[in-house]
């Protein structure tokens, strides 16, 4: 499931991030994660079906 920012920005588990490897859910990103596009925290997500 993508998690996406009130930026626009999603995260997609399925791609990871730079310093995420692919696979890593959204529930088991590191502490202190922020949106890599707006630098909102984890909390301001939202999961999508998208």
């Amino acid at each position: 499931m993508k998690y996406e920012c009130p930026c626009g920005y999603a995260y997609d588990p399925e791609t990871g991030e730079t310093d995420v490897p692919i696979g890593t859910a959204f529930e088991d990103l590191p502490e202190g994660w922020v949106c890599p596009k707006c630098a909102a925290e984890k909390e301001y997500f939202e999961p999508t079906e998208d």
